[in-house]
């Protein structure tokens, strides 16, 4: 393997305008963070096993290495950006190794560099384009037939909650340049997570799992309100939905660590909407790296179910669509297993042309389909108006 090498730099100011073109990942959150070009490895895998592989190849690819890192933080020395598909089926999961990272932690930048990458071509910001917005006839009928099934499937007995999800289509009318989306992601909601991986951009708010040494939290959201209408935060529907996001998560890292600090819940005040959020905390009982907990905590009741295997066929049953990796882990990992992987919420698929948004809810047993709707409308909100545009979709 080339050699890697990491190298403490001065405070360069903002890593968007670092990163040198629009081929670049961000990972970036209260101007903390990571912007990378160029590709040193890729790795894809699809199935039930495709974070076990992935795992192994970049145990792999970091054991072969030559690593030279004078920093020695979090996310320095070698670094895989990666998303995954929410679903075990067909698609693509994804890690890339960079040639060139520049972050910034707690005051402290570096530069990585995989072998000699060379000047990378610098280009302009594109602004962000208009948007033909796709037009969804039939699509609020079928949304909430699927509802008032699945609420009719938990009153049943069947489940306690499943998450359903649905998309919307545009066509964009000139390149899509994810530094001028991060722009204004991070300077909308500065507390998420915006990131750039691979074509799926987005600032989701809710932080899978973050390993740091023997250090794990994991920031569980589930329960919504929004201006302008909807139920109150503190509604039993949302309580409910909360407990069995924060439950599936807790049970899962307990079986990982020996100490489990689960406080409260709190509300987490975002531009468009606020959130009931639990921020967990712990301590691994030994060296389980950051990608197999993402691995193991997805998919959570927070963007599947409860249980989840129920959850999942109801999914497939309903929602008729292929969330691809919208709702599934997308982050980052270091040779030394720390890593911070979040859901990949409040996002969008750029593919040529075609702009892909996604946003869902938790159904429980009392949920209501026009307030169910509201919830998606204020969701994708968050990338749709990014764009400056709104668009009247569904009927």
């Amino acid at each position: 393997m080339e050699r890697v090498q990491t190298v403490k730099i001065a405070d360069p100011g903002s890593l968007l305008e670092v990163a040198p073109h629009a081929g670049a990942m961000l990972w970036l959150r209260g101007g903390d963070g990571m912007v990378a070009w160029g590709e040193a490895a890729r790795f894809t895998a699809s199935g039930p096993d495709r974070f076990d592989l992935a795992r192994r190849w970049w145990r792999s690819w970091t054991a072969a290495g030559r690593i030279s890192d004078e920093v020695e933080l979090p996310g320095t020395g070698p670094v895989a950006f990666g998303s995954f598909t929410f679903d075990d089926g067909p698609g693509d999961s994804v890690l890339i190794v960079p040639r060139v990272v520049v972050g910034r932690r707690d005051g402290i930048c570096w530069k990585t560099t995989v072998g000699d990458p060379g000047p990378a071509p610098r280009t302009p910001w594109a602004t962000l384009p208009d948007v033909d917005w796709r037009a969804e006839p039939g699509a609020r009928a079928r949304w909430y037939g699927a509802v008032a099934r699945a609420v009719r499937e938990i009153r049943d007995g069947r489940l306690a909650k499943v998450v359903l999800a649905r998309d919307v289509r545009g066509r964009l009318g000139g390149p899509f340049d994810p530094r001028a989306a991060g722009a204004r992601l991070t300077e909308r909601f500065p507390s998420c997570w915006a990131f750039a991986v691979d074509g799926l951009v987005g600032a989701s708010p809710e932080l899978l799992t973050e390993r740091i040494g023997r250090s794990v939290t994991s920031l569980v959201l589930a329960g919504t309100a929004w201006p302008g209408g909807g139920p109150a935060l503190s509604t039993p529907k949302n309580a409910v939905e909360h407990e069995l996001a924060a439950d599936s998560a807790v049970a899962v890292l307990a079986e990982f660590c020996e100490r489990l600090e689960v406080p409260r819940p709190h509300v987490l005040q975002l531009a468009n909407v606020a959130h009931l959020a639990t921020r967990i905390t712990g301590t691994l009982r030994g060296h389980t790296d950051a990608l197999a907990l993402a691995g193991r905590l997805h998919p959570t009741a927070a963007v599947c179910g409860t249980p989840s295997l129920t959850a999942l066929s109801v999914i497939r049953t309903l929602e008729g669509l292929d969330r691809e990796r919208y709702a599934g882990p997308v982050g980052w990992q270091d040779a030394r297993g720390d890593g911070e992987w979040c859901i990949a919420l409040r996002c969008a698929r750029v593919r040529g042309k075609e702009l892909r948004l996604f946003a869902g809810c938790g159904i429980v047993g009392d949920s209501n389909p026009a307030a169910e709707w509201q919830e998606t409308e204020a969701k994708l909100g968050a990338i749709r108006d990014i764009f400056g545009i709104r668009a009247a979709v569904g009927v």
